[in-house]
C-alpha cells in the first residue's frame, strides 16, 4: 500500500469526516440538542436578568401581594391586625365617597384620553425643518419637565378668582376650585397640560425614525393628506399610540399629586378620586386595611384596561 493509500485510508476513517448523528424522538421528529455554547449563554443571560428580576419583585410583586393580604385585614398601623374577611369591601360598596371616586376617576379616563391625539397634532406640527424649530420643541415641550405640585400651584394661581389670569381673560372672576360642579374639570385641564406634551414627545421619537421611502411609495401610489397619515404614516406609529395609550390610561387613574395641591378633594369630596381616597384613609384615619381594599380596587381597574391594550396590540401585529 502507497503513502496515499494510507492516507487515504486514515482520512476516511477519522471522526471528523463522519456525519453527526441526528437525534430523533419515537415518531420521527428532530429533536434539538442544545450545545455547551448555547447553555452558556443561557445561564449568562439568566445571570443578567436575575438582579431586574429580583428588584421586580420586592419593589412590584411583593407589595401587590402584601396589599391584596392586608386588604382583608382592618390594622391602624400600630396595634395587632384583626382579619375581617371581606368586611372592608362590602363597607368600600356602601360608600357614596367610592362611587363619586369611581366617577371622577371615569371622568379623568375620558377626558385624558385626549392627550395622546392631541400630541400627535403636534408632533406634525413640530416634525418639520424649520429654522427656530428647536426653540419652538423645548417651548411646548418645558410642561412635561414641571413637578406636579408646581403645576398644581401655577393653575391654582391662573384659577383664583381675585387675581388670577382667568378672570383677566374672562372680566370676571370665577371659583373654578372652590365650585363642586368645576373643581374636577379644573384639575383635569391642569393634568392635561404637562401630559400632552409627554404624548408628543413619544410620537416626535418615532416620526423620526420612520422610513422615507415607504412616504415616498406611498405618495407614489397617490396616498395624500389624510389617506397617507392614515394608510402609511399611524401604522408605523402604533408603538407610540400603544406606549401613549397605556401610560395615559394609568396617569389618569392614580392621579393623586394635582388633586392634594389644588382641592385636596374638595368641596365636599366632588374632586376626589380612587388614589386620594386610598390615601385619606390611610393617612388622615389611619384605616390602612381599608385603604388597601381602595388600592386594590384600583390595581384591578388598571389591569383590565391594561391587559385589554396589550391584547389589542398583539393581534395587530398578527
Amino acid at each position: 500500500m502507497t503513502t496515499a493509500d494510507t492516507r487515504s485510508s486514515v482520512s476516511s476513517d477519522s471522526p471528523t469526516d463522519q456525519p453527526r448523528p441526528i437525534n430523533r424522538s419515537s415518531d420521527g421528529r428532530r429533536l434539538r440538542v442544545s450545545s455547551p455554547l448555547a447553555q452558556k449563554r443561557k445561564r449568562a443571560a439568566l445571570l443578567f436578568l436575575l438582579p431586574a428580576c429580583a428588584m421586580f419583585s420586592i419593589y412590584v410583586i411583593y407589595p401587590i401581594i402584601s396589599s391584596i393580604v392586608l386588604s382583608f385585614y382592618s390594622w391602624d398601623g400600630m396595634s395587632d391586625k384583626v382579619f375581617v374577611g371581606l368586611a372592608n369591601y362590602i363597607e368600600l360598596i356602601h360608600t357614596d365617597t367610592f362611587y363619586v371616586a369611581l366617577r371622577n376617576n371615569l371622568l379623568w379616563l375620558v377626558l385624558f384620553l385626549l392627550a395622546p391625539p392631541i400630541g400627535l397634532v403636534f408632533a406634525l406640527y413640530l416634525n418639520q425643518s424649520v429654522r427656530g424649530m428647536r426653540l419652538i420643541k423645548s417651548l411646548f415641550f418645558s410642561p412635561f419637565v414641571l413637578s406636579g405640585v408646581v403645576v398644581g400651584l401655577v393653575f391654582s394661581w391662573f384659577y383664583d378668582p381675585a387675581f388670577g389670569l382667568l378672570k383677566v381673560i374672562v372680566g370676571h372672576g370665577i371659583p373654578v376650585l372652590g365650585d363642586e360642579h368645576y373643581a374636577t374639570f379644573g384639575v383635569i385641564a391642569a393634568a392635561l397640560w404637562p401630559q400632552i406634551p409627554f404624548c408628543m414627545l413619544l410620537y416626535l421619537t418615532n416620526l423620526t425614525s420612520i422610513n422615507p421611502e415607504i412616504i415616498e411609495a406611498g405618495r407614489m401610489e397617490g396616498a395624500t393628506g389624510w389617506s397617507l397619515l392614515w394608510h402609511v404614516v399611524l401604522p408605523q406609529l402604533r408603538p407610540a399610540t400603544f406606549l401613549s395609550v397605556v401610560l395615559t390610561i394609568i396617569g389618569a387613574l392614580r392621579s393623586f399629586d394635582l388633586i392634594a395641591v389644588m382641592t385636596g378633594g374638595g368641596p365636599f369630596d366632588s374632586s376626589t378620586v380612587l388614589a386620594y381616597f386610598m390615601y385619606d384613609q390611610a393617612i388622615k384615619y389611619f384605616r390602612y386595611g381599608y385603604s388597601a381594599a381602595i388600592a386594590v380596587v384600583l390595581f384591578l381597574i388598571m389591569l383590565v384596561f391594561i391587559v385589554y391594550q396589550l391584547r389589542r396590540l398583539l393581534r395587530n401585529d398578527r
